[in-house]
């Protein structure tokens, strides 16, 4: 059995789902950094909440530069059904287009 799930490229919502969870990922992770290093006024000795939140904000304008560019990707999906003349039975091929490397 399988502990790991893949995304189905079968399903036509399921991709953009998670480019869509990737750029709320990194809005909420910009949003935490900012309130980290602009709002807070407390001090936790031996941290500096002002560089986490620095660090926080930019890993959320990484994280949102790669959403973005994984939802402008193009990707469609070709799918083909044939008679097969030997058997008789229903072929269906499907073929994916795009310059997606990472599915």
């Amino acid at each position: 059995m399988n502990m790991y799930t893949y995304p189905d490229i079968s399903t036509p919502g399921s991709i953009e789902r998670d480019k869509r969870m990737t750029i709320g990922g990194a809005i909420a992770l910009f949003v935490i950094g900012a309130i980290l290093a602009f709002a807070t006024t407390f001090h936790v000795p031996g941290v500096d909440l002002q560089l986490i939140g620095y660090i926080l904000m930019g890993a959320g304008v990484v994280g949102f530069l790669i959403g973005l560019s994984l939802l402008f990707r193009r990707r469609s999906l070709v799918s083909s059904t044939s008679v097969d003349p030997a058997s008789g039975s229903r072929v269906t091929r499907t073929s994916a287009s795009g310059n997606d490397a990472l599915l």
